[in-house]
């Protein structure tokens, strides 16, 4: 049988790839061990957060489908962070989480020329392509045996030689002690693909009887939720109750338990040889790294609508099933807690990154692409957002048209990618807003202007959708420019409003975008003052205040894109042998070996190459430019 493309494995980048390759027109099969478990979510039931909320928003604006599925399956929404500047504002939802694996499913079930099959692919057919190298023709899964494509996608998350841990107990198992993808391995091995052993985990699942909220802090959901996708109706959004979440805080007691039971932990007692998230550590973990804090804060979220399940997040644990209990019930209000499911440790196979091209294609195995946690990933939304652009690249490589590439300062997915493919991990990546030197400019708000025309020259996004995003964005600007020429004075009555929200009174007219550019003042609380002022909607008025508070950054941080572009637009012949570049230091050499970068600019950002290394490759770009004149 044969199929334009394959995708192997079906949680969040699968999909995302699985979609993008079929809604630009080809045939695609996704591969999954269990259709129960599409799109799952193993770890912790929400979408979006610190830097992944934004990925979120960048994934709508290319035509991907995480977004418009998590909007409607919010139970509750907040945005991080509104207490400092709008580039590090992130929104997060809780999301149900069967409800939102049930309608991926039925997304994927309904898209034409998408194939769901319940298999496991167990290896990838090459051939030589020619060129040195060798190019996908296939792949063979159990236990249907060998299907044709010339695109495959390698998204198999946690699952690929999975092995979970709770205490002294290892199993070879996936997720929420599924089967494991066991047969891959091999393959990929003798393929020459480079591969590491990470290990992630996930806290313990509640029953909601056993909990005494009252003792909890309340958490709430936000007053007004500006939606995920541009294709969610606001004003619908906006009529769901939220639920409310709670938190609580580990204390001595807690810590105590974990201390003395260090030894039965298998991340202690070395069972476990992979390398765990930094950014998300097991409970045991935080109470030995930060043994001076005196608590931990956690966050108890309901997993659905129709469960009874809390998840405790915050509370990852490898510990033995019976000193879970004990430390989960040192937590005020969870003195009578009954656990319905366990928390575990598990470890998976990934690839290196650095064997990936920036089009998350391999670089010595033409129509292999990888994504998610299968590129040395965490996290659901750093996953769809890989799958998205591997199946839209898988997509362009198949139709014989140029693969993207999205240079960092175009977007937090070009970041993620750049930083893995330029720099590699030594442990599961996390996107955060810190890794942007851009983040005034690849903001949350502005992701369609930045990224729809990805999407639409993909072929995902329809002429009518990318039109209606073109006119938003102008809208903005025609209402930015429209503040700069529009003057109010004192005789306008505004200095009351001035006086009360404790800024200088007018004594002379000034633009509404001078007033607007005040900390005390915003684009809503001149309303009054602005008769001519068009009907724009929450998110659009939003953005007009943004561009114009913080229009100085924007542009600063334009021109330092325009310089960085002309490192990124030279481009670095594929055949260097920069053993043979005379003033190169060897580690440079070394270094620039193996990433193989495509532009001066990402040989720029390798660790070891430095700007006395950069400049004999300019060098030597100039001479050889000389030479063939």
């Amino acid at each position: 049988m044969y199929f334009d493309t394959i995708i192997i494995g079906a949680g969040h980048a699968g999909v995302e790839a699985a979609l993008a390759c079929a809604r630009t027109g080809l045939t695609a099969a996704l591969f999954t061990l269990s259709l129960d478990a599409v799109a799952n979510m193993p770890c912790n039931p929400s979408i979006g957060g610190t830097g992944k909320g934004h990925l979120v928003f960048e994934i709508d604006a290319m035509g991907g489908e995480m977004g418009y599925a998590a909007d409607r399956v919010t139970l509750q929404s907040r945005t991080l962070n509104t207490s400092k500047g709008a580039a590090v504002r992130s929104k997060r939802i809780q999301a149900d989480r069967r409800a939102y694996s049930a309608l991926m499913k039925h997304t994927i079930e309904e898209t034409p020329g998408l194939s769901l099959i319940q298999g496991e692919v167990t290896g990838i057919l090459t051939e030589p392509d020619g060129d040195g190298g060798r190019r996908v023709t296939g792949v063979t899964a159990s236990p249907m045996g060998e299907f044709s494509c010339r695109a495959v996608v390698v998204s198999t998350g946690t699952y690929l030689g999975g092995l979970t841990h709770v205490g002294d107990v290892s199993r070879h198992a996936g997720p929420d002690n599924s089967l494991p993808a066991e047969g891959l391995n091999d393959c990929l091995r003798a393929l020459g693909i480079p591969m590491m052993r990470f290990k992630t985990g996930t806290p313990p699942r509640i029953h909601r009887r056993s909990v005494d909220f009252s003792r909890l802090e309340v958490q709430y959901g936000e007053e007004w939720i500006t939606p995920f996708s541009s294709r969610t109706d606001p004003d619908a959004l906006n009529r769901i109750e939220q639920i409310p979440c709670h938190v609580v805080y580990t204390n001595e007691e807690t810590h105590r338990v974990i201390r003395e039971n260090l030894h039965r932990s298998p991340l202690y007692s070395g069972k476990i040889h992979g390398t765990g998230p930094r950014y998300c550590p097991s409970i045991e973990d935080k109470v030995v790294r930060f043994a001076d804090k005196e608590r931990h804060q956690l966050f108890l979220e309901p997993m659905g609508l129709d469960n009874e399940e809390l998840y405790l997040q915050g509370f990852s644990s490898s510990l033995p099933a019976d000193v879970q209990l004990r430390m989960l019930r040192t937590l005020p209000g969870f003195e009578e807690a009954e656990v319905m499911r366990f928390a575990y440790a598990i470890e998976y196979d990934c690839v290196d990154p650095l064997a990936l091209l920036p089009t998350l294609g391999f670089k010595q195995i033409r129509g292999l692409y990888g994504a998610g946690q299968f590129n040395g990933t965490s996290g659901y939304e750093e996953a769809a957002a890989q799958g998205l652009l591997a199946g839209m690249n898988a997509s362009l490589y198949v139709r014989g048209m140029p693969e993207i590439v999205l240079p960092r300062y175009s977007s937090y997915l070009g970041t993620l990618v750049d930083d893995l493919v330029t720099k590699g991990t030594n442990e599961p990546y996390r996107i955060m807003t810190g890794r942007s030197e851009y983040r005034i400019l690849i903001r949350q708000d502005n992701a369609e202007e930045r990224l729809a025309k990805y999407g639409h020259d993909a072929g995902l996004l329809s002429d009518e959708r990318y039109e209606a995003t073109l006119a938003r964005t102008r809208e903005v600007r025609e209402e930015v420019e429209r503040l700069k020429r529009a003057h109010v004075g004192p005789s306008s009555g505004i200095n009351a409003l001035l006086e009360e929200r404790g800024t200088a009174p007018l004594s002379s007219g000034v633009s509404l975008a001078e007033l607007i550019r005040r900390p005390e003042l915003d684009y809503a609380a001149l309303a009054p003052y602005d008769p001519a002022r068009p009907a724009l909607p929450r998110t659009q008025a939003d953005r007009v205040s943004t561009e114009i508070k913080y229009e100085g950054y924007i542009r600063h941080e334009e021109e330092e894109v325009a310089r960085q572009a002309r490192a990124e637009n030279a481009k670095l012949p594929a055949d260097i042998d920069y053993a043979a570049i005379r003033g190169l230091r060897l580690e440079a050499a070394q270094k620039l070996e193996k990433v193989r970068p495509l532009t001066v600019g990402q040989a720029a950002r390798i660790s070891g190459v430095n700007p006395a290394d950069i400049s004999v490759l300019l060098i030597w770009l100039e001479a050889r430019k000389a030479a063939r004149a």
